[in-house]
């Protein structure tokens, strides 16, 4: 995996960099709003489901800031894994409030306005909007945070495990269908959460040296 950690100035980073601004380029101009729409309907019509609907609650919350930098902050204060949780918390924050400034002073898309029709939940759903106090909708800060995960610890954990950290990703892919399923996001938005997300972390992790953890794993 580590063939994916591009430097700033490489081929590699500008694509994703590019990618990410036609996406938000796309999203602003409206040109992505009748596919969103329509998805959005479509999840919107096959809620009720009571298990699926509690599992995509579950995927939810385990995104919302307060669990992830909890995870965090134990990788941060366990010694082994001290570089890593650094990362992990510096990677989280910047992206939240990052993606925060986009979606409510940059992008300023309007969540979703369709009513949940599945099962009652446990507890009321997380907006992701108590970092500025907006309610905009691109990119997904779970999305984003969830992304910032996958990445980090798929390349910490590549050198012992060559095709496992692939296995990572099943959480942002979760975490984006449950974002939409619970029609909190279109899936432009957290198509750009991850992307934004992988940026984020990619910069930090070349920056702050992850490299040099996972040369530790292999000894």
């Amino acid at each position: 995996m580590k063939k994916l950690i591009f430097e700033v100035r490489s081929r590699g980073f500008v694509l994703l960099v590019t990618g990410f601004l036609i996406i938000t380029s796309l999203v602003y101009t409206q040109a992505t709003e009748q596919f969103d729409e329509s998805t959005i309907a479509y999840f919107q019509s096959i809620s009720g489901n009571p298990s699926l609907d509690i599992t995509m609650w579950i995927f939810t919350e385990i995104g919302g800031i307060i669990p992830i930098m909890i995870f965090c902050f134990v990788m941060f204060v366990w010694r082994k894994t001290r570089r890593m949780g650094l990362i992990l918390l510096l990677a989280v924050l910047v992206g939240t409030v990052a993606s925060g400034y986009l979606k409510d002073y940059a992008v300023e898309r309007p969540r979703p306005d369709l009513e949940y029709l599945g099962s009652e939940l446990p507890l009321e759903l997380e907006s992701d909007t108590t970092v500025l106090g907006g309610k905009g909708s691109f990119p997904s800060g779970h999305v984003t945070r969830a992304s910032v995960i996958a990445f980090v610890l798929g390349l910490a954990l590549s050198e012992r495990f060559p095709r496992g950290w692939i296995l990572l990703w099943i959480f942002p892919a979760c975490m984006a269908l449950s974002r939409i399923y619970l029609l909190q996001h279109y899936p432009m938005d957290v198509i750009g959460g991850v992307l934004f997300g992988v940026i984020i972390a990619d910069i930090l992790a070349s920056k702050l040296k992850l490299s040099s953890f996972t040369d530790n794993l292999k000894t």
